[in-house]
Parts: structure tokens; sequence; C-alpha cells
């Protein structure tokens, strides 16, 4: 009897904090018609420049549309599933960023930056992935624990292998022994 008042109680509560927190269909509206007008002044802005910080600023202002309309979306629909969007969303538009500031480098410093940039979007994607199984209701805490701790162990796979490649990239520039060295310690780092 006791359990079945506590459940209750638990439905209640979590039903009273979700209405809370959810818009209106009339608000979400608005909100996405602010987002576009954003998105646009935004872009207009970019035309003023040229070559690639017109690129860069293109993609800056694509991404936080992006941005905002996954965040929009978790706020009208809250989710587990919809904040793993808006974090990938934010993810793929920083990555979006990083990758498009790259182009002002060549050679093995542009190998490096998109490495590095890959890294920095594997990371915060993998990140998402954790939190969102962290979210996820489960049937028991051990099978709870047991789903948090396989996404992390992807996770870190994901990140390592990421991380290693940046590493190894940045090894390129060099020649020989010192070439093998910088490779064997970038494996051994991270685990490969």
């Amino acid at each position: 009897m006791n359990i079945a008042r506590t459940l209750i109680a638990t439905i209640t509560a979590g039903l009273l904090a979700t209405s809370a927190f959810a818009m209106t269909q009339p608000e979400y509206k608005a909100a996405k018609d602010t987002i576009s007008a954003d998105y646009k002044a935004s872009k207009d802005k970019c035309n003023a420049l040229a070559g690639n910080a017109k690129d860069i600023c293109a993609k800056e202002a694509k991404g936080h549309e992006d941005v905002a309309k996954a965040e929009l979306d978790a706020r009208y629909k809250p989710s587990a599933k919809a904040d793993y969007k808006a974090r990938v969303a934010r993810a793929d538009a920083d990555y979006a960023v990083a990758k498009e500031k790259c182009d002002d480098l060549s050679g093995n410093a542009k190998d490096v930056c998109l490495k590095d940039a890959k890294a920095v979007h594997v990371t915060a994607k993998e990140n998402a992935k954790v939190s969102e199984a962290q979210a996820q209701p489960a049937d028991t805490p051990a099978a709870k624990g047991a789903a948090v701790a396989e996404a992390r162990k992807d996770a870190a796979a994901e990140k390592n292998e990421a991380n290693y490649k940046a590493a190894k990239e940045r090894c390129d520039t060099l020649q020989g022994d010192v070439k093998s060295k910088c490779v064997d310690d970038a494996k051994r780092m991270y685990g490969q």
C-alpha cells in the first residue's frame, strides 16, 4: 500500500514537472520563427566577408541555428533522446566550424587540425551517448549500471581511437627512429 502511494506520488510529480517546463504550441512556433530570423540575420552578416572567413561565418550561423532548433525541440518535448540530439547538434556544429577553420592551413598542419577537430567531435558525441545512457530508465539499478558501464566502455574506445589518429598525424612530420618512437608513444598513450 505504501509502495503504491509512493509510486503515484512519483508519477504525479513527474507529470507536473514535465508540464511545468514543456512549451505550448504557440510558444514553440514563436521560438522557431525567432531562430529562423536570427539565422537569416547572421547569414546576411556573413555576406560582408570574403574567402574562408565568409565560409566560417556561414558555418557558425548554420551551427547556431541547428543547435537552437535542437535545444528548442528538447524544451518542447523533453526526453533523454531530445537532450541527446541537442548535444549531438552542438558537437556537429562545433565540428563543422573547426573543419572550416582548418581550411586556412595546409599540409600536415591542416591534417593535424582536421584530426584534432575529429577527436573533439568524437569525444563530444560519445559523451552525449553516455549521458543518454545515464538518463534512460531501467528495470533495475543493476541493469542501468550495466548499460552505463557499456556506454562508457564504448565511448572510451572511440575517443582513444580518434585521439590516437590525431597523435599519429602529428608524428608524420618526423622521420626515422624519432617518428617510430612518436607513433609508439601514441599507441601506448591511447591503448592501440
